[in-house]
Parts: C-alpha cells; sequence; structure tokens
C-alpha cells in the first residue's frame, strides 16, 4: 500500500528484512509492520493512507529526508 502512495506525494522508501537481526527482531517483532518516517516509529499493525500523506509532507516541508 505504501508504494502505491508514491503516486500522491514523493518520498524514499526502504524495506528491510529484520529476520536473523536479532537487534531489530527485539525491537520491532511485536510491532510489526511497522513504518518509520524520519527514523521515527510513524505506524504500526496498519498504516493509514490520509495520515501517512499528511506526514510524509509535513517530512519535506520541515526539511526530513
Amino acid at each position: 500500500m505504501i508504494g502505491e502512495l508514491r503516486g500522491s506525494v514523493e518520498f524514499d522508501l526502504e524495506t528491510v528484512d529484520i529476520g536473523g537481526v536479532p537487534e531489530l527482531e527485539a525491537r520491532y517483532r511485536e510491532l510489526l509492520p511497522a513504518v518509520e518516517i524520519d527514523g521515527e516509529l510513524g505506524f504500526t499493525y496498519h498504516v493509514n493512507r490520509e495520515a501517512f500523506l499528511r506526514r510524509v509532507s509535513r517530512s519535506q516541508r520541515e526539511g526530513g529526508h
């Protein structure tokens, strides 16, 4: 779903497989799926389309990645 939103707003997307990385498994296992925006946890379990677009747009205005 997030990839589909690229038509609405431009952003970089990096998918990370946490399997086999103990630090990431410990941090994210209970939160999956998880979405970070500019290094901060933005969404867990479910991504709301409108909220995602607002967060990404705000990040871009504030000089985020």
